[in-house]
């Protein structure tokens, strides 16, 4: 190692001013390459790529919180139902309670049929199908508001309207309207 040391020193006296000083620059700037490329290129990079990991970290925790909103919110609202539905015991069958809702409405029900449910293990399901003839739309509006404003927990789906024409009163045009009525009860 000494010698090689030795060689060099002896090669760099023999050298003229002008080629020891653009030796000296052309290693300088091989150095500062070196440690541009070797050094600080990588910690910029990796400070770069962790900013763009805290941004989308945050964005994800952004997205938590808004979920857990709408968990709760959900949660809440299923509570109601819940408590609407162990707090209906003895309250009047579907059938006669959706008679009594159609009377208020002034809506004839043209037929009312009981459906096959889904099962569930918490909650029995009563569903029926009900079927108007010739009604208004203001008509079948009140008495789907009536059906949802009840007292009991009802779900009105599955709702079909088909337009008749002019009817006789009026000359507004009827429809007939077919629907499923789902109850649900404590099992």
């Amino acid at each position: 190692m000494n010698s090689l040391l030795q060689r060099i020193k002896s090669e760099w006296a023999r050298l003229a001013f002008r080629e020891r000083v653009l030796l000296s620059v052309s290693g300088g700037m091989l150095f500062i390459a070196a440690v541009f490329f070797g050094i600080i290129s990588p910690i910029n990079q990796m400070a770069g790529s962790s900013g763009s990991r805290i941004q989308n970290a945050e964005m994800q925790l952004q997205r938590m919180d808004r979920l857990e909103r709408e968990h709760f919110e959900i949660e809440a609202r299923l509570s109601g139902v819940e408590g609407r539905i162990k707090n209906q015991r003895g309250n009047q069958n579907i059938r006669t309670l959706l008679e009594n809702l159609a009377k208020q409405s002034a809506v004839r029900i043209a037929s009312m049929e009981e459906r096959q449910a889904g099962k569930n293990d918490h909650y029995i399901e009563t569903k029926v199908e009900v079927s108007l003839k010739s009604v208004s739309l203001s008509q079948t509006i009140k008495y789907l508001h009536n059906i949802e404003d009840s007292n009991q927990q009802l779900s009105v789906k599955g709702l079909r309207i088909r337009g008749k024409g002019k009817g006789k009163t009026e000359g507004a045009e009827t429809l007939d309207v077919t629907f499923f009525v789902s109850s649900y009860r404590a099992a």
